[in-house]
């Protein structure tokens, strides 16, 4: 329930937020005319049809967003052939004599002086559903992330319906009074004729900033009014959640910590869920909740690119080798973050990078995911030999307190020879714990879906290839990209050499998800801290001169600072076309 409030009420804030300005002109259209037979249909169906494209786009992937593009093509012709018969009725009147029944209602309902018709009023809010690209800020991006993750459901729609609502009511109390301010104006000045052409002139420039992408681009970016702190505030209070720090990372994106302090009893959390519902197995044959009884479980979800996961491998390992023998059984839950890890190739390879020798889940339909109610990863789940949930942690840390569990769950399935001393892990390279004292850099996203700090204001040419420019000058946590790229939801892909990507950072550790271009061949790469080689600064991946190669999809170690941490430029150039960068991660 407090899902659905939140989401109403992400919807309530979009009036002041400036990616509504666009589709204001088609709700203003209305004034005039009777709310419940013009103005509620066209918000009916600007609802009804935003809810849709977006569940479809956030379970069907990638045929639904470009379905979806020629459907807005469509609604532009359509709407701003409705703003031309309010700026022009003659040629409206010519346009509409070769069409159709349908089209002709439809010129009644435009006219000056025309009888509102609901349903042509309902089409006009379909159209104006299509063309809509609310920006998308704690909460929508919540709704988003969730229904991706999810799948396909009743309370899916349910979510982004609400959400749509909330917009809708918003508009309908700006609808209501602007109706008010028409109506005056009419009677005191005669102005109606001349308000009449001012909304279509508007619709037609409302049109022109849609079709010129300033819907997902400048107004997407650039707000006078923002409304995040105010989301995030909604977010917190209503969800109870901790603040914000970079041990776990949850659905939405950014970091967060939910690290639950060892109780004394260890109650009872719930029976372990089902394990099946994975595409496959490595390392082992399906395993089940069922069978799995008699043994003391811990079952791990992480994905291999994900550094805070990376972070807690050796510790994991550690305690699979040690405890194996003793009745412990270690599952590995893999569930992708990026589409890249949906491989199942590319998860065999990182697993025997890394070491993992125990049975791993592929859960590339988050079936697992779900029957935990999981929202973090890398996220612990610790059950008895019942087949009960006794301990769970998430994200980095607590080691000995998870340990300790783990012995004592033994102990408890009857276990004789289980040792009370703890591992010490010796970690290295990425798997190194991070200096959480200098990590003053949040973790960022390439793609326009999740990105924030990036500048130019003007932001992003949306999944198309665009001449970037950095500035000369960047303050803290800003980044930027220089050359040819094309920026798409998740990832940004080099269209040309030496393409190039800035970032004013303060952290020990630099890290950068990369894979190389549709072909695999290796990409060339040059590191530059503050416009200089690395040197002893630089990570394992980066060779003291700076120079690399992407060679693979995965995360890449870029720098590594020793002695005093300060705020750095960073700088990486591909000398090679094609390579795609997803997402900085600090430590």
């Amino acid at each position: 329930m407090w899902l659905l409030v939140l989401s109403y009420l992400g919807g309530v804030l979009t009036i002041v937020s400036p990616c509504i300005l666009p589709v204001l002109p088609f709700v203003f259209a209305r004034t005039g005319q009777p709310f419940v037979k013009s103005g509620l249909p066209l918000l009916v169906g600007m609802a009804m049809t935003f809810a849709l494209v977006a569940t479809l786009a956030a379970v069907g992937g990638g045929w639904v967003v470009q379905l979806n593009q020629y459907g807005r093509w469509l609604a532009l012709v359509f709407v701003a052939l409705f703003g031309l018969t309010l700026l022009l009725p003659k040629l409206a009147d010519r346009l509409t004599r070769p069409l159709v029944a349908a089209g002709s209602r439809l010129s009644e309902v435009v006219g000056a002086d025309a009888r509102p018709r609901p349903g042509a009023s309902f089409l006009i809010g379909v159209a104006t559903g299509l063309l809509w690209a609310p920006c998308a800020g704690p909460i929508l991006g919540l709704v988003l992330t969730g229904a991706a993750l999810q799948g396909a459901s009743i309370g899916t729609t349910l979510l982004l319906l609400a959400y749509a609502a909330g917009a809708a009511t918003s508009l309908a109390v700006a609808l209501l009074l602007g109706g008010k301010v028409f109506a005056a104006m009419k009677r005191s000045i005669g102005a109606g004729e001349w308000v009449r052409r001012g909304l279509g002139a508007m619709m037609l420039a409302g049109v022109a900033a849609i079709a010129l992408g300033l819907d997902t681009g400048i107004l997407a970016r650039v707000s006078t009014a923002s409304t995040g702190g105010i989301e995030q505030a909604l977010v917190g209070r209503l969800a109870g959640k901790t603040p914000n720090n970079s041990e776990a990372r949850p659905v939405s994106g950014g970091a967060m910590q939910v690290a639950d302090k060892t109780p004394g009893t260890l109650p009872i959390e719930g029976n372990l869920p089902a394990l099946d519902g994975a595409v496959q197995w490595l390392n082992s044959p399906p395993l089940t909740a069922e069978a799995l009884k008699g043994k003391v479980v811990l079952v791990d979800f992480w994905t291999y690119s994900c550094i805070n996961c990376l972070r807690t491998l050796p510790y994991v390992k550690a305690w699979a080798e040690k405890y194996r023998d003793q009745g412990l059984v270690v599952i590995g839950v893999h569930a992708p973050e990026f589409a890249f890890e949906r491989n199942v190739g590319n998860v065999t390879k990182a697993m025997k990078d890394l070491g993992i020798n125990y049975p791993v889940a592929i859960d590339n339909d988050y079936k697992i995911w779900r029957a935990f109610n999981n929202e973090y990863w890398p996220a612990h789940y610790f059950a008895d030999a019942q087949g009960r949930i006794r301990y769970h942690h998430f994200g980095e840390g607590e080691y000995a307190e998870s340990e300790r569990v783990i012995q004592q769950l033994l102990k408890e399935a009857g276990a004789t020879k289980v040792a009370d001393g703890l591992i010490n892990v010796s970690a290295e390279g990425v798997q190194l714990a991070p200096d959480m004292k200098e990590a003053l850099s949040p973790e960022t996203y390439v793609g326009y879906q999740r990105a924030e700090n990036f500048v130019p204001e003007k932001g992003f040419t949306a999944d198309k290839v665009a001449t970037y420019s950095p500035p000369a000058q960047l303050a803290l946590n800003d980044w930027s990209l220089g050359g040819q790229w094309n920026v798409g939801a998740e990832r940004a892909t080099a269209s040309a050499s030496a393409s190039r990507i800035v970032y004013r950072f303060h952290a020990r550790d630099l890290h950068l998800v990369l894979g190389p271009g549709a072909d695999g061949k290796p990409v060339r790469f040059k590191v530059l801290i503050d416009g200089k080689v690395p040197g002893e600064a630089h990570g394992t991946d980066v060779a003291p001169d700076g120079s690399g190669r992407v060679t693979e999809q995965r995360l890449y170690q870029l720098v590594r600072q020793s002695g005093d941490v300060t705020d750095r430029t960073f700088s990486i150039e591909f000398l090679d076309p094609g390579v795609s960068a997803y997402a900085f991660t600090f430590g």
